[in-house]
């Protein structure tokens, strides 16, 4: 936590808005070829970071599961804390420390929610990098962030020193509280979100704790927007639930639920099911030896269910069926609609990604090489561009 940045973390929140949305929608998972050689020189300029850009998606699937495994321990130890606390849900814990670390990124994380190397932020010396421009002396010797000359923020959900020597948790009950442990962090996090009782159901208190833990309006909307898309992952934003959902597209539906767990393979999948995929998709990512799906495989093997021949590839997909457009908006979609993914707006020929809709804003989803089959937030997603019915 350090709300003495708020400068820092506004122009990182501009600079990864616009990354997230540019690489993001250049993945690699089922695009057809482009026309134009510069259309198709500037894409794969840009697929080399196509996974990294996908990373930023926001489902609980970019979670290391020990760290997922934190919040949700948080989320349990929070009621013996602060008992007047309502409304606490992993979400929220995974938002803030989305922003402050990315979940501990290159870092591992031990069985008892050590994490090593240690997380620093930079230096509080007034040096202008990492966006401060005031001195903070020190305050706990090095104890906490390894350093006397000065302060800087500690573990994954960045707490500087003093914070934490008030707000500091045991959550992993070894006796010791450290903000470079995953438990203990997250449970100081809960704390002093929580305040002495803050009912964080409510957006306004919400964004009120939010706004405590740093003191910039971007940095509460950037938080925002990661809980409601961790929410809608974990489907306690929308349901998602086939409840009503008949006939052919309870079909398709189930036939993709099915293969959730399934790894994702570049060129894996068809009408007969999982298969092996092949080398290697512009970012270098190779299905070759891994059988699963890609996303357009995916669709034509539950479509297949249902008796609906598909062509492969995702852009050839959308122009199946009565189409969608985007400007309908996501509540213009019927649970087993194909939903669609493009890198420029208007131009089925730049679609590059389709999944299954649920209902409840979510999909059922082959991500990208790395991951498995699973459901995710439609708004996990930019260039969203419509769908199409065929049911």
């Amino acid at each position: 936590m350090n709300n003495r940045q708020p400068q820092r973390r506004s122009r990182r929140f501009l600079k990864w808005g616009l990354i997230s949305c540019l690489l993001l929608a250049l993945t690699v998972s089922c695009m057809s070829p482009l026309s134009g050689a510069a259309d198709r020189l500037a894409l794969l300029s840009q697929q080399d970071n196509a996974d990294a850009g996908l990373a930023e998606a926001g489902t609980s699937a970019d979670i290391p599961p020990r760290m997922l495994k934190a919040y949700k321990n948080a989320v349990h130890l929070i009621g013996s804390r602060v008992p007047k606390c309502r409304g606490m849900r992993w979400p929220v814990l995974a938002g803030i420390a989305k922003v402050e670390s990315n979940h501990a990124a290159g870092r591992s994380v031990a069985s008892n929610g050590d994490i090593r190397p240690k997380i620093y932020g930079v230096l509080l010396n007034g040096s202008g990098a990492g966006g401060n421009t005031s001195v903070f002396t020190d305050t706990d010797g090095g104890k906490w962030d390894g350093t006397a000359a000065g302060e800087r923020a500690v573990g994954p959900f960045q707490f500087m020193p003093a914070t934490w020597e008030s707000t500091g948790q045991d959550g992993n009950k070894d006796g010791d509280r450290d903000p470079h442990n995953a438990d203990d962090a997250a449970l100081g996090a809960a704390v002093y979100l929580c305040g002495k009782g803050r009912n964080l159901a409510a957006a306004s208190q919400l964004r009120a704790a939010i706004f405590q833990y740093n003191h910039s309006n971007e940095y509460v909307a950037g938080v925002t927007g990661w809980i409601r898309q961790y929410s809608a992952a974990a489907g306690t934003s929308g349901s998602g639930s086939l409840k009503g959902v008949t006939g052919t597209a309870r079909t398709v539906i189930e036939a993709a639920l099915s293969q959730r767990g399934t790894p994702y393979s570049w060129g894996g999948g068809n009408a007969g099911g999982a298969s092996t995929g092949s080398c290697c998709s512009p970012s270098g990512k190779s299905g070759a030896g891994i059988k699963g799906f890609d996303c357009s495989g995916l669709t034509t093997y539950a479509f297949a269910r249902a008796r609906i021949r598909l062509p492969r590839t995702a852009a050839a997909q959308a122009g199946r069926g009565r189409r969608i457009p985007a400007s309908a908006g996501q509540g213009a979609l019927q649970p087993g609609d194909l939903v669609f993914f493009g890198y420029a707006p208007g131009r089925d020929s730049t679609i590059y990604h389709v999944g299954i809709y649920l209902g409840g804003g979510q999909m059922v989803n082959a991500a990208r090489p790395g991951t498995l089959v699973r459901k995710d937030p439609v708004d996990a997603m930019p260039g969203y561009a419509g769908g199409a019915r065929l049911l």
